[in-house]
């Protein structure tokens, strides 16, 4: 009994050391949580969604848009018809101003001070949503390239991202994935037959709820 267990022990211990020896880690066996790890770790997958606002004089494309029509909606931007300025074209143009209302909400938002009358020099940023990995839902390799496909969505992160985001919306992509000597990597930049994962977030396809 006592000998079969020092073989057991000494079998384990040159498993350990061929693993070591091979350079094995978790990375490099592409599971679907290594996968999920590493899209969510991305930085292209944790950059923030942001909507730019555009206060002052609009053209009618702008002022039309749909984001520009949610928060008109809402009663934080209005607008009045003007005569259009050389370079903005085709009239009608807008001369638009954030209600007291959309003042209060936007005015958290933004790291520049914002006027009084809801006027702004020039574009605001407004930081409204980051992605939340669902899941993965299912992998393609063919020796060290694969393609991963995954199901993500928007959160938002403050009144204006609710307004803009509806967070029951799902959305599918995949990315490309590549096998180094250190393991398995998301795809960053272009290589053949692999779609970086800002491309696969780009070509992202809503889901039927």
């Amino acid at each position: 009994m006592r000998t079969a267990r020092i073989l057991l022990l000494a079998v384990l211990l040159c498993l350990i050391l061929l693993w070591m020896d091979l350079g094995c880690s978790p990375r490099n066996f592409l599971t679907r949580r290594l996968a999920a790890d590493l899209i969510s770790a991305s930085d292209t997958f944790k950059e923030p969604q942001s909507f730019w606002l555009r206060t002052g004089i609009v053209s009618n494309k702008d002022f039309s848009a749909p984001d520009y029509m949610v928060l008109q909606h809402r009663g934080w931007l209005i607008g009045s018809e003007v005569k259009c300025p050389a370079g903005i074209d085709p009239p009608p143009c807008w001369d638009v101003l954030l209600t007291p209302i959309g003042v209060e909400v936007v005015r958290p938002l933004i790291s520049s001070a914002l006027a009084g009358n809801g006027r702004d020099n020039g574009p605001m940023e407004i930081p409204v949503a980051r992605r939340q990995l669902l899941g993965v839902s299912g992998i393609s390799k063919s020796a060290t390239i694969a393609d991963v496909e995954f199901t993500w969505r928007w959160v938002s992160v403050n009144p204006v991202g609710a307004a803009l985001y509806d967070g029951g919306v799902h959305y599918r992509s995949t990315v490309g994935f590549r096998s180094y000597d250190d393991g398995w990597r998301v795809v960053d930049e272009n290589v053949p037959s692999s779609q970086t994962l800002e491309d696969a977030l780009r070509n992202a396809q809503p889901l039927a709820p």
